[in-house]
């Protein structure tokens, strides 16, 4: 079997349900930048801290489930969809990392070592992710938890970052304003 098929070299691609869109298409858009943010985070671990990783393996498994989600406009109910679940799951980490951490008193630069900078960055992408399904739910019908998945992520990769940076002892800073 080869790789290429040639059947995107008119600017269209198929849907999980194999209808054709454009690659411009606002579906695209969003499913490709959490591919993005997928394939950035693949690019953290490791991390050197193994329950870290551990979490950003499950956050990578969890985001092919929200590409499918967004590539599938009329998803039957064994189709790989997004639950309140997966949320919850992200939610529980959050506030159990949160309790590593020191409360913050102001807005942090993003940045730190290696892992810590790679977690900020993963985390704007992740963003830029959630911007797009949000646009694409104007125009056409999605599953609304993939929006709140993706916001609730980006939560858990600020905390990931800081949590990395505290481990490894890298100093957060404050903008100056």
């Amino acid at each position: 079997m080869t790789i290429y098929t040639g059947r995107g070299d008119e600017g269209d691609t198929d849907l999980r349900d194999m209808s054709r869109v454009s690659k411009a298409s606002p579906r695209i858009e969003a499913y490709g930048t959490v591919d993005e943010a997928n394939a950035l985070i693949g690019t953290i671990r490791p991390t050197g801290h193994d329950d870290l990783d551990d979490l950003l393996e499950t956050v990578q498994n969890h985001l092919h489930v929200v590409q499918a989600d967004l590539a599938n406009p009329e998803p039957a109910p064994d189709d790989p969809q997004v639950a309140p679940e997966h949320v919850e799951t992200l939610e529980d980490r959050i506030d159990a990392l949160d309790d590593e951490l020191e409360p913050l008193r102001s807005f942090i630069l993003p940045g730190g070592g290696q892992a810590g900078a790679r977690l900020h960055h993963a985390r704007t992408v992740t963003r830029r992710a959630e911007r797009r399904a949000v646009e694409l739910a104007r125009s056409e019908p999605i599953n609304e938890t993939v929006v709140t998945y993706l916001n609730r992520l980006s939560d858990l990769l600020f905390t990931l970052g800081r949590v990395a940076n505290a481990r490894d002892d890298e100093p957060e800073e404050s903008p100056s304003y």
